[in-house]
Order: C-alpha cells, then sequence, then structure tokens
C-alpha cells in the first residue's frame, strides 16, 4: 500500500491555465456528493473511531465543513485586493474542538454541502479576470491566483477523501 503524503508536505505547481477552471468548479461542487456516497452508509462506530490518535472519518468532514469558511474568507482577501491571503489556522483547533463526533453524520454532510455550495456559487460567476487575481499564500510563500484557490481546495479534499476511504478500509477489515 502507499503511504499517503501528508498535507503540508504537499507542493503545487500553479503554472496551468485558467481554462482548466471549469473542470476544478465542477470537483468543489461534487465533493460533497462523494462525500456523501463515501460515507454514507458506515454505523456510527466506524465513523467516530480513530485510529492511533488521529481524526476519525466523521472528524474529517468536518473538518472540510470547517474549512470552507477559511476558503470563503479567502475570496473576501482577493476582492478587497488583499497582498497576502489570510492564513489557516495550522493546529486546526476549529476542528479539535468542534465534537464532530458528537453530531449526526447527516447533520455534517448537510452543513458541509451547504457551505460547499456558497464557496461554488461565488466562484462560478467570476469572469477571467478575477479568477486572474493573485495574493501570496502565507504557508507556502507563493502567488495564488483565485483559480489556483480551486486547485487547492480540491486537493485538500481529495487529501482528506481519500483519509477516509484508508480509515474505511481498516476499520471494515476481517476480524475487527
Amino acid at each position: 500500500m502507499v503511504q499517503q503524503t501528508k498535507w503540508f508536505d504537499r507542493t503545487f505547481d500553479f503554472s496551468f491555465p485558467v481554462g482548466y477552471f471549469p473542470s476544478l468548479l465542477e470537483r468543489l461542487r461534487g465533493t460533497p456528493a462523494r462525500i456523501e456516497e463515501r460515507v454514507g452508509s458506515f454505523p456510527k462506530k466506524i465513523l467516530t473511531t480513530r485510529v492511533n490518535g488521529a481524526w476519525s472519518i466523521q472528524e474529517h468532514v468536518g473538518h472540510l465543513y470547517d474549512l470552507d469558511e477559511l476558503h470563503s474568507a479567502r475570496l473576501d482577501d482577493y476582492d478587497a485586493g488583499a497582498e497576502v491571503l489570510r492564513a489557516a489556522d495550522l493546529r486546526n483547533q476549529k476542528t479539535e474542538n468542534a465534537l464532530h463526533n458528537s453530531q449526526p453524520i447527516a447533520k455534517l454532510l448537510s452543513l458541509f454541502r451547504k457551505e460547499r455550495l456558497l464557496f461554488v456559487r461565488r466562484l462560478e460567476v467570476m469572469d477571467e479576470f478575477k479568477l486572474t487575481r493573485s495574493a501570496l499564500h502565507p504557508r507556502l510563500k507563493i502567488p495564488m491566483r483565485v483559480v489556483d484557490l480551486a486547485l487547492f481546495v480540491a486537493e485538500h479534499d481529495e487529501h482528506h477523501i481519500a483519509r477516509m476511504t484508508a480509515l474505511a478500509k481498516i476499520l471494515t477489515a476481517p476480524g475487527l
């Protein structure tokens, strides 16, 4: 089995053309449905079990919901002409404090779907000029266009969906 690269070890190449945006938008729009399909049939025990102290499947879902607020705020940064995008809380305190495992999964999925739709709606009305506005990403220390932010968010989604899939495989293995 291939070991997944840690998120903070990832690097990004944002040299792609803005014409990739329609496909990126569809990835972002489809994330809630993909997660619902992936986790919707699991019992609460599988959804809320931590393995080796790491987040549970349900906490990964909650984390994606938590971060959509940051993604939308970064769109505000672009609108305001900020030179540097606002920083993420690299300790993920919002997710750590949210007690996502105590919530029904249906509620978390609904909240994420609603928040993601707001983010997608803001993106889908942008023209090429708005999509190419740029600001420095505070952790990566590289310029990031709005279209690059779309890729960054989509890749972050995929990272957590892959973690959910790995956890599901562990937690549903025969003999557990």
